[in-house]
This record gives C-alpha cells, structure tokens and sequence, in this order.
C-alpha cells in the first residue's frame, strides 16, 4: 500500500478530527515533509484537508472515487482486497487481472473508475463509463476446473446480498447477471487458468452500474437496463458499496472453502429470478426453449420444454420470455 494511501487511510478513519504531521510522519516511518507532500497530492485528487500549524490535518470532504485508501478505511475481510490496484481508467479490469494473477496473492482486486474495453460474455462489449462499479478479483480456490461455475454463482450471491442492503430487490438472472425489477443492473465475468485437475487461479469481474445515466446508454439495452441511482432515485456511496460487496464475498469465499458449496446454492436458488420463468436458450449448437424448472448442484439449469422434455444446459445465454 502507497504511503499516500496510507495517510488517507488514517485521515479517514477520524474524518472531522485532527491528525498530527508529527504523529503520522512516525507512524509511516517517512519525514514531516514527506507527509505535508503526500497532503498536497490528495488535495488534487479533489480530497477536502484542512491544516493547522499547531493542530495537524483534517479531512473535511472526500471526492468520488474508489481509491484504495478510500476502500481500505474500515474494510473488514480475511482475504478479498489486502491488496487493491487501482486505476483512473484502464481497459479492462479482467485484462489486468488476468495478467497480474500469478504473481500475487489471492484475493487481490482490481478496480477501475471506467473502462475502455469492458467486456460481458461471448465476447459482448459492455459499458463502462465514470460512475459505475467496475472491478476483479483474483481467487485461487482448490478445486476443479469443472467446479469453477460454483464461484460465478458465490460472486451473484455476494452481489445480490450487497445490493439488498441498500434497500433494492435484487434477484439473479441465470447465470451471472443481476437484475432489479426485471432489468439488468450488474453483469459477471470469471475466466479461469487451469490445468487437467487444478485452477491456477479464477478472476472474477463484476460491473454495476452504480451511479451510471441510464440515459447513456446505447438504445439496444436502453430498455432492459437499469443502474443503482435510477432505481433508488438518488446517488448511492459507491465506497460504502464496494466495502460491503468486498465483505459479502470475503465471507462467502471463507464459507465456500471451509464447508461446500450446497448453502449458497440454496441461497442462489432463493435468489433467482429465472427459476420459473419460460426462458430461451442460446448455446453454441442450438436454441431451446422450456420452463426453467431448477438448478442442478453443479449449477446447470434444468428445463422442462414444450413437449415435456428435461433438458440440462451447463452453458448459454438465458433470455426471459413473457408467455402468450
């Protein structure tokens, strides 16, 4: 962590109170002037600091932004964003992890303010733009390849959880996307490195959008999307957001390796907005279309079609349909 991420940890955590050049030069182990210098950065980061000769510093008002300073400040978790990279605006917050992954350790996140090539499944471009939610984490769990479904259904668990602290209805569309009132809100992205029997590691991206105009966006998905601010009518704390997603996931990634799988499926189930619903089916071989009777414990959707037929799909593209 950055000395500068440092001190605006600690102005944070006694946000309104003095803190002393003096006190925070030792603890940081860095000079006075060093500190008096990583105060000026943050003041043009757009961070409100008053300062006093005699008194030390103050933090009045904190901008926008998903620093890791700012995260960091009060995050209580095991695993999940010891180490945070964080980025104005990159790419992709999967490209980065992606590269990243084998050399750090598990549970690092990246997190960006916009993206320039944010990407959904089946390669589909996805929207990214200042306001939003954009972030990876990078998990090594010891489990199989096969089993790697299991942690995009713990990351929707962890998501949905988060938004419905904050009062809306969330509800997980198979397999990966979040919904509030039937539109989409957040989509998930895990890619896996993995030998025959053993992930090398999953980066699981997450992209919301927080405090996004949906007036923005393209008119294709005008319609069937939805932010955070729209459906609350007014901006969330996207910081307060981010702590209490990191935490979710922390604690179900804990109980995930410690106990199984069969809970948060349960919870999952609890969760969906596609089990019931006549759904069609898009996989790389053929479109099927049925009720969506259940989910199997590996995650597969089960499918009664028209003629009476279950069918189970491991993988495809899910689309909610409105009977006739």
């Amino acid at each position: 962590m950055k000395i500068k991420d440092k001190v605006l940890e600690r102005l944070i955590k006694k946000k309104g109170m003095r803190v002393s050049g003096e006190q925070l030069a030792s603890e940081l182990s860095v000079s006075r002037t060093a500190i008096w210098k990583h105060i000026n950065v943050l003041r043009e980061e757009g961070y409100m600091i008053d300062s006093s000769t005699n008194l030390g510093y103050s933090l009045i008002e904190t901008p926008d932004t998903l620093t890791p300073g700012e995260i960091k400040a009060g995050l209580k978790t095991e695993i999940i964003g010891k180490d945070i990279r964080y980025f104005k605006e990159t790419e992709s917050t999967n490209i980065i992890a992606c590269e990243i992954a084998e050399k750090v350790d598990e549970g690092t996140l990246v997190i960006a303010e916009s993206q320039t090539q944010g990407r959904g499944r089946l390669g589909r471009k996805w929207i990214s733009p200042e306001g939003g939610i954009w972030l990876s984490v990078i998990l090594k769990p010891k489990i199989l390849p096969l089993h790697a479904p299991r942690i995009t259904f713990l990351a929707g668990v962890s998501v949905s959880r988060t938004i419905r602290s904050f009062g809306l209805p969330a509800k997980i569309k198979w397999p990966n996307d979040i919904l509030i009132n039937g539109k989409k809100v957040c989509g998930i992205l895990t890619e896996i490195r993995a030998e025959t029997d053993l992930i090398d590691y999953i980066v699981v991206g997450v992209g919301i959008d927080a405090n996004v105009d949906t007036e923005s966006f393209p008119d294709e998905i005008k319609d069937s999307s939805t932010s955070l601010k729209k459906e609350k009518g007014d901006k969330i704390n996207r910081v307060d957001f981010v702590r209490k997603l990191l935490e979710e996931f922390d604690g179900l990634y804990l109980k995930f390796r410690k106990e199984g799988f069969k809970s948060i499926l349960e919870e999952w189930r609890n969760m969906s907005a596609t089990i019931g619903e006549w759904v069609k089916i898009s996989t790389q071989t053929r479109t099927i279309y049925g009720e969506a009777i259940g989910v199997d414990n590996e995650g597969a959707l089960i499918l009664e079609t028209g003629d009476g037929q279950i069918e189970k799909i491991v993988a495809g593209s899910c689309e909610h349909l409105r009977r006739t």
